[in-house]
C-alpha cells in the first residue's frame, strides 16, 4: 500500500540501517534483481537529508499495465502526443514518441515545426508527425493581425485531434521561440478545458516556469524538472533558492502552491509528490548521463498515467492502487522503467552507451517484469 509521507515509529530500526541496506539495494538491482509482488514499500533514509518512502515500483508496474487483450481495438492501449520539435531539436520529441510505443501505447503522434517533420518523420515510419507549429523566423513579414490568423489556424488544426488522446507530452525539443510558446500556451489551455493529462518536459519547463497559471491546479498535469529546471521552479513559485536539508518538505510545499499539481524531480534517485506525499523511486539505473533520458521519461509517464487512470475505473483492481492519484502512479511506473533498461542498456554497452540503446532495452526489461 502507499503511505503518506513521513516516518513513524515502526520505520525508526530500518532507517537506522539504511546505510547496509541501500548498498544491498545497489547490488540487487545491478544483478537485475526482481522483487515479488508480495514486498510492501521498504523506507530508505535520502542522501539529501530528508526521509522518504520507497515506492514498491515493481508491482505498480504489474498492476497498471493492461493485459493484451485480441479482443481490444487499435487506439485502447494508449494515444500518446507529442508537442515538440523544432528546427534545431528534432531528436527529443523522437525519442519521446517511440519510447511510448516501445512500452505498449497504439498510437504515437508528434505536433512540430516544418522544418522538424521531415527529420522525425525519417527516424521511424511508426509515428504520426504533424508539421502545424510556426516559429517567428517563417513569419518575420507577417503583421500582428496575420500572426493572430496563423495562431487560430493552428489551435483549429490541434483541435481535430485532441479528443483522440489520452496524454500530452508538451516541450521535448520544443525550444523558447515566443509565437511557438505562446500558441503551445493555449494548446496547453484547451487541453486542461478537455481534461486531457499533461506531461510537461525540457522547453514546456521553460514556459510553464514563466507562465505557472498554465498548470497551477490542474492535477492532471505533471513536471518533470531536472537539477537546474527544479531550481528556477523553487525560485519561481517559493522565491527561494533550493534546500537541499528539507529535500522533502519542499517538494511537497512547491506541489501544493502550484495547486496540487504532480512534480517528479528527476535526480540520482527520483522524487514524487503530489502535494499530499512522497514518493521515491531509487531503483540503479546507469552512471551513463547521455541526453535524451528525460525524453524517454516523459513519454514514459504519458504511457503509464493514462493506463493508471483506466486502472482507477477497473473494479478488480487492488483498491490501494485504484486510491492512489493516477499521476503519481505514472510517475512512479516511468521512472522505474527508464532506470532499469538504463541499468541494462549500460550492462551491454557500457561507457558508449546511447539513448538509443535504452529505448531498445524498455521492451525487454519489460518483458522481465511481467
Amino acid at each position: 500500500m502507499f503511505v503518506k509521507h513521513g516516518m513513524n515509529s515502526g520505520f525508526s530500526s530500518l532507517a537506522s540501517s539504511a546505510v547496509l541496506r541501500r548498498q544491498q539495494f545497489l547490488i540487487r538491482s545491478l544483478k537485475g534483481y526482481s522483487v515479488s509482488d508480495n514486498i510492501r514499500m521498504e523506507a530508505v533514509k535520502c542522501l539529501s537529508g530528508g526521509a522518504s518512502l520507497e515506492a514498491n515500483a515493481e508491482s505498480v508496474l504489474r498492476t497498471i499495465t493492461p493485459s493484451l487483450d485480441p479482443t481490444r481495438h487499435k487506439g485502447q492501449a494508449g494515444k500518446i502526443a507529442v508537442i515538440g520539435g523544432c528546427r534545431e531539436y528534432t531528436g527529443a520529441p523522437y525519442f519521446a514518441a517511440i519510447s511510448a510505443l516501445k512500452i505498449g501505447a497504439d498510437l504515437s503522434h508528434v505536433f512540430c515545426t516544418e522544418g522538424a517533420a521531415t527529420v522525425i518523420k525519417s527516424y521511424s515510419p511508426e509515428l504520426i508527425v504533424h508539421p502545424i507549429l510556426e516559429e517567428s523566423y517563417n513569419i518575420s513579414g507577417v503583421n500582428d493581425e496575420g500572426k493572430r490568423d496563423i495562431s487560430k489556424k493552428i489551435l483549429s488544426e490541434f483541435d481535430k485531434w485532441m479528443e483522440r488522446f489520452d496524454c500530452l507530452v508538451v516541450g521535448p525539443g520544443l525550444g523558447r521561440d515566443p509565437f511557438l510558446l505562446e500558441c503551445v500556451s493555449k494548446i496547453m489551455t484547451r487541453a486542461r478545458q478537455s481534461n486531457v493529462p499533461i506531461v510537461v518536459d525540457g522547453d514546456g519547463l521553460f514556459l510553464v516556469t514563466n507562465s505557472i497559471e498554465l498548470v497551477s491546479g490542474y492535477r492532471l498535469a505533471v513536471l518533470t524538472p531536472n537539477v537546474n529546471e527544479y531550481k528556477r521552479l523553487v525560485q519561481k513559485v517559493l522565491g527561494c533558492d533550493v534546500n537541499d536539508q528539507n529535500t522533502h518538505g519542499e517538494l511537497l510545499s512547491l506541489s501544493k502552491q502550484i495547486g496540487g499539481v504532480t512534480i517528479l524531480r528527476k535526480g540520482k534517485f527520483d522524487l514524487i509528490s503530489d502535494g499530499e506525499k512522497v514518493q521515491s523511486v531509487s531503483i540503479y539505473g546507469s552512471p551513463r548521463r547521455c541526453g535524451g533520458q528525460g525524453d524517454i521519461l516523459s513519454g514514459s509517464v504519458a504511457v503509464f498515467l493514462s493506463w493508471a487512470r483506466q486502472c482507477n475505473s477497473a473494479a478488480e483492481r487492488e483498491s490501494t492502487i485504484s486510491r492512489t492519484n493516477p499521476t503519481v502512479l505514472g510517475c512512479i511506473a516511468g521512472s522505474a522503467l527508464l532506470r532499469k533498461a538504463a541499468a541494462l542498456a549500460f550492462e551491454h554497452k557500457k561507457r558508449s552507451t546511447l539513448t538509443t540503446d535504452i529505448i531498445e532495452h524498455l521492451g525487454q526489461r519489460y518483458t522481465l517484469l511481467s
